[in-house]
């Protein structure tokens, strides 16, 4: 599908969702209607035929969050696996806005698709720390916001990413140390006229100007010239792994990418992940009883989802024996969607809380029990990550890769 420019926010607001960058919403318990919200974006359906050619070409079955539709939209991944197939070169770039000194669970879904994307393709990952947005759009000061990028980036190793193949870059620190990023940044400013940017962002007057120029400084990573230390002057296509509120930044991307001489970008885009009173917006690191961060200990995690996570069951226990309990609304089973791997089990545990064999306090105790220990073992690779391995992944360098066969621009 093509990428229509520009695009007002608003055509994405309607009486049931608010979905755009900074805010996600809805008015229905079941969440955001992402069938409404492709045809808005104008992006398209991953379908069984994508996912089949998907693991052809990986060698090997997709991550179950894509084979479960939590990845359930893309622009041009049929390009970019065709590039794969003819021996071109691609490389991954995704990102996190730090806003806390703790990422929640959430914030992990995309970079766990990323990190199976990097070891199944064998390529190189550029990550994102967009201090300079949440200085901007939160009440956060520049060192304020600087430290959260660190803290979060510890987080993000703490996942186990390969620092031969990852470079982690913060813009506020980047900025400062690679002149090409800030002058592909002007290329793209450029291209980018004030009416479109406001069209596409719904910036008003009384925005300060930091807002309007924001919107280039994460397109840039998208050209991998923003990277001569590690592409040189080599033009590589690049696949972005992002939650769907993020597109409107790679709408505006791709309508430029030509321009300038570079292959638009491709994406692949997960669904929201809910807050813990229901799916009716996201887990936001912004309310500490909406998400299970990973700094909470065992106690919290169950005090919290026992005490906020919305349900799906009956308002009695005859009732829910009855007529059973709707998966599609309760959180504690969609916290099992994104993180219990085992599709038997999960199968099992959709079906007997359908028929109300499954009592909620009972899934709520399944749903505790695995993020505890998800939370847990994050928590013990994270002690491992120290300053010293921190600044190896942030420091500009040449990452290990073997492309058969790269264009140069």
């Amino acid at each position: 599908m093509g990428d229509a420019l520009p695009i007002n926010v608003d055509l994405v607001n309607d009486d049931t969702d608010v979905v755009n960058p900074w805010t996600v919403t809805s008015k229905s318990d079941s969440g955001v209607d992402y069938d409404k919200l492709i045809k808005r974006f104008g992006s398209s359906r991953i379908d069984e035929s994508l996912l089949t050619r998907l693991e052809n070409v990986a060698g090997k079955p997709v991550h179950p969050l894509i084979k479960r539709g939590i990845f359930f939209s893309h622009r041009d991944l049929h390009t970019l696996l065709n590039m794969k197939e003819a021996g071109q070169a691609f490389y991954l770039y995704t990102g996190r806005g730090p806003s806390s000194e703790s990422m929640h669970v959430g914030h992990l879904v995309p970079f766990i698709v990323t990190k199976w994307l990097q070891e199944t393709f064998d390529v190189p990952l550029v990550i994102q720390m967009t201090d300079d947005e949440k200085t901007l759009w939160k009440d956060l000061t520049v060192e304020q916001s600087m430290n959260m990028a660190r803290e979060n980036a510890k987080d993000i190793i703490a996942m186990g990413f390969d620092v031969n193949k990852t470079f982690i870059f913060a813009n506020l620190d980047y900025m400062g140390r690679c002149s090409a990023f800030y002058q592909n940044i002007i290329r793209i400013q450029k291209c980018v006229t004030f009416n479109q940017v406001k069209g596409i962002f719904g910036f008003v007057d009384s925005d300060v100007i930091g807002k309007i120029g924001f919107p280039a400084a994460q397109a840039a990573p998208a050209f991998s010239t923003t990277f001569p230390f590690i592409f040189g002057n080599d033009v590589l296509p690049v696949l972005i792994p992002c939650a769907i509120d993020q597109d409107p930044y790679f709408r505006m991307t791709r309508d430029v990418a030509p321009r300038l001489g570079f292959p638009k970008p491709a994406l692949l885009h997960s669904s929201f992940f809910p807050a813990l009173q229901g799916a009716k917006t996201k887990m936001s690191a912004s309310d500490e009883n909406s998400a299970v961060f990973l700094t909470d200990t065992p106690k919290q995690i169950k005090n919290k989802i026992n005490k906020h996570a919305f349900s799906g069951g009956r308002p009695t226990l005859e009732e829910h024996r009855e007529l059973g309990g709707n998966t599609d609304i309760d959180v504690s089973y969609q916290l099992l969607r994104f993180f219990l791997y085992d599709d038997d089990k999960l199968e099992s545990i959709r079906i007997a809380y359908s028929k109300g064999q499954l009592l909620s306090g009972e899934l709520k105790k399944i749903a505790i029990e695995t993020l505890q220990s998800i939370v847990s073992d994050h928590q013990n690779r994270r002690k491992d990550v120290t300053n010293e391995i921190l600044e190896q992944f942030m420091a500009p360098r040449k990452l290990n890769y073997n492309f058969k066969e790269i264009k140069s621009k």
